[in-house]
């Protein structure tokens, strides 16, 4: 389910950011390296594990779907806070310095 959770947000910022693709202000491409990287490590894990239970590994219990579940969106809530800090620090719009540094 977490595989699952990564390749549905990889593949969504990815449509994102080809539609937008010219123009990388928002840096789209970070979030789509940072889903993509989540994607392929759950891969890994889920061929891992399956070499390890073998055909068990297709029948899991609800309630391990249910926490591999909140896993895979904890993994897609943390991806979208490091790609919120890249984009605050990097400011693209120059919004974050104008608030600072307003005049009152």
């Amino acid at each position: 389910m977490t595989l699952l959770v990564s390749v549905f947000a990889a593949l969504t910022c990815t449509a994102i950011w080809y539609k937008n693709a010219p123009k990388n202000e928002m840096k789209v491409g970070v979030l789509c390296w940072l889903f993509w990287g989540s994607s392929l490590m759950w891969f890994i894990d889920a061929c891992f594990e399956y070499a390890e239970l073998g055909a068990e590994y297709f029948t899991p219990a609800p309630v391990d779907m249910l926490n591999d579940f909140f896993l895979g969106m904890s993994v897609v809530a943390l991806g979208m806070l490091i790609w919120l800090a890249i984009l605050l620090v990097s400011d693209p719009k120059g919004a974050l310095k104008s608030v600072l540094f307003q005049k009152k």
